[in-house]
């Protein structure tokens, strides 16, 4: 070995043996998500398709007491459906697989009111199984929303009925591949078909559907499906159906003590508890139109690109996840208004977030954990670092340098989840030629939160750590200009 490698050698073996031992990763904050969880929270966005008998008799709830002979889409096309929604961004759909009246989109074995006595596809059709298929053409998942309320079914309101129910649920879980999701209605007990009795039956939704048990089989057909309802375990109801999660949404709720099915629960347990017990996150439910399902008088009552944008920013942005309704027409399309809009959706968004102005750029922090939790971790692209506090270090701050005067109106933060959410109120400065400025504060951050201001021009951005469970966690940060939106007419 020559001479100068010999004192390369050493020196590097030097170095390396200076460098500081990486650190343990602070401990979870209780609850934290599963691995399900954890998955679902990354698809974001996903649909909603309400197209069942209902589509036909121009109902929101229909009585049970329809004919499958009613059923005939002239023009189905579930790849119309799935291109429509990964073209604009989306990861999934759900289905409307039985809603209140019973009638199935799958030729079930244990009943007849389903679309093998129907003419569509000459009775020989399977609507689960053309949507299964084409999902998995597109790239996208599947999920399945089945209504515990049946009008249809003269067993509803006994022990039988459960049976019925975990039959079907057994036929819908085990024939169409993986499920990402199964999504249990609120809507039990009423008027009703029910065989031909005519009469209205009330059950006890919390103890009648024996839930402990239904959601036994989902989690041995479906391991990977993250179960939403009044009584879900992975999946919340946000409270209202218009589209919007809240300033302040944890993820953390007492499952155990509370129900969604409770008239109080909108009020006082939509956004989530700060000493929740268990890890439930919000999914805001909204449709583009009026309705759930399809009704002609609507077609020009689709929401306007403003409002889809109010409604992204409001849900995805404020640490939920959404499932934007799509009420699927006569033919069996998603109809060409909704195509329309949902395109002007996806196209803003593509513009909102198409210039990522902090990526990779200088940052410091005034506490940090020590070597694998560096500030930098912050802005690199990777989902799984991210910068921490010693234990026991709450205020802190983040400073990103611009390095030269931009202009932003668009700011993205993300908690590092998998070890629970933490932050409590935090706040953000810009630094301008008048010094620093404070230009918002706000509470809960958890899985994202994007913040929209007007055009706000500096040379660093700094993030204030206000109050937290425990030492902060971020694993993201990004900074956008978007542009206005465009006029338009509806």
């Amino acid at each position: 070995m020559k001479y100068y490698q010999k004192i390369l050698f050493i020196v590097s073996f030097l170095l390396i043996g200076c460098e500081p031992e990486k650190v343990a990763p602070p401990e979870p904050v209780y609850p934290i998500p599963s691995e399900r969880q954890l998955d679902w929270q990354d698809l974001e966005f996903y649909a909603f398709i309400h197209f069942n008998m209902n589509t036909f008799t121009n109902m929101e709830w229909g009585t049970g007491g329809e004919s499958p002979s009613q059923f005939n889409p002239t023009a189905l096309d579930c790849r119309q459906w799935a291109k429509t929604f990964k073209d604009a961004g989306m990861k999934g759909i759900i289905i409307t697989a039985k809603h209140h009246d019973g009638f199935c989109l799958w030729p079930s074995k244990y009943t007849e009111h389903s679309v093998k006595n129907s003419p569509w596809r000459d009775g020989k059709g399977d609507l689960i199984q053309e949507l299964a298929d084409a999902c998995k053409e597109f790239g996208l998942k599947l999920g399945i929303y089945y209504s515990p309320w049946d009008r249809n079914h003269g067993d509803y309101g006994t022990p039988e009925y459960i049976t019925y129910k975990r039959n079907q649920l057994r036929e819908l879980l085990t024939e169409y591949g993986d499920i990402f999701e199964v999504w249990f209605d609120g809507a039990n007990g009423g008027t009703g078909y029910y065989g031909g009795a005519n009469e209205n039956r009330k059950v006890d939704k919390k103890g009648y559907y024996d839930w402990p048990n239904t959601f036994s089989l989902v989690r041995e057909l479906q391991p990977n499906a993250v179960i939403f309802g009044d009584a879900g375990l992975d999946v919340r109801w946000v409270g209202n159906e218009k589209g919007y999660a809240y300033p302040t949404t944890w993820s953390n709720l007492m499952r155990d003590s509370v129900y969604a099915g409770m008239p109080e629960y909108s009020k006082m347990y939509s956004a989530g508890q700060e000493n929740g017990t268990h890890w439930v996150p919000a999914e805001v439910d909204v449709s583009i139109r009026p309705g759930w399902y399809y009704h002609p008088e609507q077609d020009n009552q689709v929401k306007s690109l403003k409002h889809l944008m109010n409604i992204y920013y409001e849900s995805i942005g404020m640490n939920g996840s959404l499932l934007l309704n799509f009420p699927v027409d006569v033919r069996g399309l998603v109809h060409e208004n909704d195509v329309r809009q949902l395109q002007k959706m996806a196209a803003q968004i593509k513009k909102d977030f198409a210039n990522e102005l902090a990526k990779e750029l200088p940052i410091t922090a005034s506490n940090t954990r020590g070597k694998g939790f560096e500030p930098t971790n912050i802005n690199d692209g990777n989902k799984d670092t991210y910068w921490a506090t010693k234990d026991g270090v709450i205020e802190s701050s983040i400073t990103i340098d611009l390095g030269k005067e931009l202009t932003f109106n668009r700011f993205l933060i993300q908690e590092y989840i998998p070890l629970g959410q933490r932050i409590k109120s935090f706040s953000i400065e810009v630094k301008g030629r008048g010094g620093w400025e404070e230009i918002d504060r706000q509470t809960t951050i958890g899985y994202k939160r994007i913040l929209r201001f007007p055009d706000i021009t500096g040379t660093a951005i700094r993030v204030n750590i206000l109050d937290a469970k425990a030492c902060p966690t971020i694993s993201n940060i990004e900074v956008y200009h978007a542009p206005p939106l465009p006029d338009e007419t509806n």
